[in-house]
């Protein structure tokens, strides 16, 4: 059996080329000739080894008898580093760790001209009339390998190792930004020293330095001798990697089949995923993914799909989250997606994005200041990390796709200016200020380069610019950490206020805010990777609205906040669980909602749809959350996934989903309605997708 292992480490992925190659360079060995340096290696490497191994007593005083064989490597910059020791014994392992730490280091593998890295094998045999004295004689050191083009050979080499390191994750790209994912992340990246939480997506190098995401992912790695075993299990679809430089190229999947309770035949979801992904350097990181997808979803999601359709004649209406969509066949959608970005840190201080996607502020499931609920956008990111501080300015170009507000058969553009300002006051308090501006093109024919300004008070640019120049939005955030278990967070959000009819507290319209707070528990009572998260949100009416629609805060018909937009109350409560490869995710949502009796008519506004000008408010005073058609609102999801490529974090799922929606007073175009829908498939999970409206 131990020389099949060996043998199968030897023959895997065999291949040569009449390339130019050469040995590694032992110290000593310099001026050997080329066609010398493999003897000189070989030599020099046994008589390093003989020279500080030891063999533990244990081995001698139970008189094994076998060999034992350490399969190791030259990595590219000449270090000694142990794949595999095929040993019955822990501390023969440790022995061989430990001698091969200390051998020095040599002039690395070339092929090409480049530095690559050689795998070997030593057998070890037991027992041996030296081991009384602490030596052992080993068999000549045998090259075991051949080179392959492109360097494949290094991944051979690391599929074995228990601790494989993964190019993506100590790079400039972003770790895509899903809850469940980052629920895990944060379990350990909260508690280092002097991070922040709030923006995400963070981005894989940062996370690196505090949390062994290399480690969390070779776990799941499986042995895979063949090509669809390894692409399916371990590996990208192609992987290019050459000195400072990588890329990978990866065909995704996001397929489902499902069944609710409505006259539809079935549910499905088919998403097919181009995504590119590399680095150049250590400072320049580029990822593109490209989405063709077609859908039919439960009916309730159907429905609303319809209302938006009606209200900006796109195509076949507004895919929540994914942008405009097309009829596909019956009663389905078509609804392409593409985003994609650049990544540059030039040094410790800053990072600078632009691209298309997006983005999310706040350490809760919902966030009142920048969340990810809208449809990608383009964008332009500058972070700035020192000291205890961490500045994020964004940029953003917005589009208004109501009908009523295109110009010809062209959407109207926006701009939304924000920055985001996060100091860690102690070990376990963060607090973080907002200020966003939005503004149009209408006046200047291009985004305002006032608003450029990275330094500036926006609402104070606002306030000097007149009220008709744009909005302004404003915030505070805060998180504390009673324990490295036990944390509370929270938001508030100021649209408008008028502090006289604010303390007066007679439901003034103009007192615009809302608030979150929320708790979370890591390992919960002491089961690990058992998370618990509780939260509750209130928005008041007309928050986010503006007297000129497009001054909203709004993109692509939804909300840049909350999906609910405003006008409402809301508790979620999240469970998430998982052992080894397996996982489960509960979600419960609670709340009420007032909506407008009529979605069509603009005359009239109850403070729920942002889209509305608040001038056409319902009345000045004695406005209150839920006011309208008030509905109760409780969707519940349990999902259980199974990982398969921890690489690609593909993985096969299922899921269940209930949906009850009471409103107060039903009318025949506001009725109550109950939703069961039960989903299989498989995903990758690259961003989030709220439903839960």
């Amino acid at each position: 059996m131990k020389k099949i292992i060996v043998v199968a480490f030897l023959l895997c992925f065999f291949e040569s080329y009449a390339q130019t190659q050469r040995f590694p360079v032992f110290p000593g060995c310099e001026n050997n000739s080329i066609d010398e340096l493999e003897n000189c290696f070989n030599t020099n490497v046994k008589n390093a080894v003989l020279e500080v191994f030891r063999v533990p007593s244990k081995v001698v005083s139970e008189k094994f008898k076998g060999t034992v064989n350490v399969l190791f490597y030259v990595n590219r910059s000449g270090q000694f580093e142990v794949v595999h020791v095929n040993s019955p014994y822990t501390e023969i392992e440790t022995e061989v760790e430990r001698v091969f730490k200390s051998l020095p280091k040599v002039v690395p593998a070339q092929f090409n001209g480049h530095a690559v890295e050689m795998s070997f094998a030593l057998p070890l045999h037991f027992p041996n009339p030296k081991l009384a004295y602490g030596n052992s004689m080993f068999s000549e050191i045998s090259k075991k390998s051949t080179f392959k083009k492109k360097q494949n050979l290094s991944r051979v080499v690391q599929r074995d190792f228990k601790k494989e390191k993964f190019l993506s994750n100590h790079s400039n790209l972003n770790i895509p930004f899903h809850h469940a994912r980052y629920a895990y992340l944060e379990n350990e990246y909260r508690n280092a020293e002097n991070t922040h939480t709030s923006v995400k997506p963070f981005i894989y190098k940062n996370v690196s330095e505090h949390v062994d995401l290399d480690a969390q992912k070779s776990q799941f790695l499986k042995k895979k001798s063949s090509w669809l075993g390894r692409k399916f299990w371990n590996e990208h679809l192609s992987l290019v990697k050459g000195d400072n430089y990588w890329f990978s190229t990866n065909m995704l999947l996001d397929v489902e089949m499902g069944k609710d309770n409505s006259d539809l035949d079935y549910t499905f979801n088919n998403s097919r995923i181009l995504q590119i992904q590399g680095e150049l350097g250590s400072k320049f990181s580029f990822s593109a993914t490209i989405f063709e997808s077609q859908g039919r979803f439960a009916q309730y999601v159907n429905d609303a799909i319809a209302i938006e359709d009606q209200k900006t004649f796109a195509a076949a209406g507004l895919i929540f989250g994914r942008g405009k969509a097309k009829w596909f066949k019956e009663n389905s959608y078509d609804y392409p997606v593409s985003e994609g970005y650049i990544s540059y840190t030039p040094n410790k201080f800053f990072n600078f994005q632009m691209g298309q996607g997006k983005n999310f502020i706040g350490d809760g499931y919902r966030s009142l200041l920048l969340s990810d609920v809208t449809s990608p956008y383009p964008y332009v990111k500058l972070s700035t990390t020192f000291w205890k501080i961490k500045y994020t300015n964004l940029w953003t170009w917005l589009t208004d796709i109501r009908s009523d507000v295109r110009i010809g058969k062209a959407h109207p553009r926006k701009y939304v200016s924000m920055h985001h300002l996060s100091m860690n006051v102690t070990k376990k308090l963060n607090i973080g200020v907002f200020e966003a501006v939005i503004t149009d093109n209408s006046r200047t024919g291009s985004l305002d380069m006032d608003f450029v300004n990275p330094i500036i008070f926006y609402k104070s640019l606002e306030f000097a610019r007149g009220e008709d120049a744009g909005s302004a939005i404003l915030g505070i955030n805060a998180s504390y950490k009673f324990s490295k278990k036990f944390s509370m967070y929270g938001q508030f959000v100021l649209d408008e206020f008028t502090l006289s009819e604010l303390k007066a507290q007679n439901g003034y319209w103009a007192n615009k805010y809302g608030s979150q707070i929320g708790l979370k528990y890591f390992d919960a009572f002491s089961v690990e990777d058992l998370y618990i998260q509780a939260e509750y949100n209130k928005v008041r009416p007309y928050t986010f609205s503006h007297k000129t629609p497009i001054y909203n805060y709004g993109h692509y018909g939804e909300s840049l906040a909350h999906s609910w937009g405003a006008n409402f109350w809301e508790a979620v409560f999240i469970a998430r669980y998982k052992k080894e490869r397996w996982a489960a995710n509960l979600k419960v949502v609670l709340g009420q909602k007032g909506f407008d009796p009529d979605p069509f008519d603009t005359d009239v506004s109850y403070g729920g749809d942002i889209y509305k000008p608040y001038t056409s408010r319902l009345q000045d005073y004695d406005n209150e959350v839920g006011q309208g058609q008030k509905a109760t609102i409780l969707n519940s999801d349990l999902q259980v996934s199974y990982l398969i490529n921890p690489r690609t974090d593909l993985k096969i799922f299922t899921g269940f989903m209930f949906r009850d929606f009471s409103p107060e007073t039903p009318t025949a175009t506001f009725l109550a309605s109950n939703t069961t829908w039960f989903t299989v498939g498989l995903k990758v999970d690259l961003f989030n997708w709220y439903l839960d409206f």
